[in-house]
């Protein structure tokens, strides 16, 4: 239940609820180890709990047909993905925006991107017909998506339904 719900109200577990730490829990692009990283210090360049490399949270997270549903089932924040592809001239006139979206969002959201081309499994899971294509989740479940190529004000307002 979200404040938002017409006829509903938050109660108080609702409010300790937002007061507690949020999570993410990403693989290390260097070691894949999987990593615990509390979202309010993400913009500190958290590191791997094994390989002691840092985190990068201030560029988009790629993600794979292997670390995607981990990876949005547990964030406790917000999660956009950019659904692309290399060889796409829109995606790569929107990445600068997505680029620019994860550095102002760090600990706020978590801003990935999946190339299709790559991750065919889990573009065909959701549908993915044209590219680019972006997927907000929030609580693990798809909550907004557009797809085309958009500016930088509209990635904003995509995010801003979760």
């Amino acid at each position: 239940m979200t404040a938002t719900e017409p006829g509903h109200t938050r109660d108080s577990r609702d409010s300790r609820d937002s007061a507690a730490p949020k999570h993410l829990t990403i693989r290390c692009q260097f070691c894949d180890t999987w990593n615990r990283v509390d979202a309010a210090r993400a913009a500190d360049r958290p590191k791997c709990g094994k390989c002691g490399k840092p985190m990068l949270l201030d560029r988009p997270l790629k993600l794979d047909d292997e670390t995607f549903a981990r990876t949005i089932a547990e964030a406790q924040v917000p999660v956009l993905v950019d659904f692309y592809a290399d060889w796409c001239g829109p995606c790569k006139m929107m990445a600068p925006f997505v680029d620019e979206l994860a550095r102002e969002k760090q600990g706020l959201a978590l801003i990935a991107k999946l190339d299709t081309d790559r991750a065919q499994r889990t573009a065909q899971q959701f549908d993915i017909r044209g590219i680019p294509t972006t997927i907000v989740f929030n609580g693990g479940k798809e909550v907004a998506r557009q797809s085309g190529a958009m500016p930088k004000p509209g990635l904003e307002a995509l995010l801003a339904r979760a």
